[in-house]
């Protein structure tokens, strides 16, 4: 068998093209489910073989630069509201983000996991008092408590 391009499948290409010892051959499943294996001419061949890969081109120009999204009066709205993010802004947000971390990293370690596991891990505070073995108040006062902590170092900084 020749050494062809890897050639997408889907039911709209369900055949496939190789040679061997020089013979031309197109195999594919039919509707009865049964594999079949035809020998065609060289000119059926390469007509097959140009179809092939002008869909593949097709298809790869539609998956990269086609948008594959619903366009309706809002997004088409929210696209023109939008405004690039300024260079300036990007910093200023990895900045507070890095302020953040560094905020969350001196609380308490108990504080620091159930603040992750409320904020992060998207879990409730029975959720977590069942984990801890601990009551609802507990685990509400201690996430409420580190939310200060972390307001009050980044009002510091």
């Amino acid at each position: 068998m020749d050494k062809r391009p890897k050639r997408r499948k889907d039911k709209y290409n369900p055949y496939t093209l190789y040679t061997k010892a020089g013979r031309y051959y197109i195999s594919f499943v039919d509707v009865n489910n049964n594999f079949q294996k035809i020998e065609v001419s060289q000119e059926v061949f390469e007509s097959f073989n140009r179809f092939e890969l002008e869909d593949i081109s097709q298809m790869n120009e539609y998956d990269r630069h086609l948008e594959h999204s619903e366009v309706d009066e809002n997004t088409l709205y929210q696209k023109s509201v939008s405004s690039e993010q300024s260079l300036e802004e990007y910093f200023d947000k990895a900045q507070d983000a890095e302020n953040l971390h560094m905020a969350i990293n001196k609380l308490p370690d108990v504080q620091k996991r159930r603040l992750k596991k409320y904020y992060f891990e998207e879990k409730t505070f029975e959720e977590i008092s069942h984990e801890e073995g601990c009551t609802y108040q507990c685990v509400q006062r201690s996430v409420y408590r580190a939310v200060a902590k972390i307001k009050n170092i980044l009002k510091n900084l």
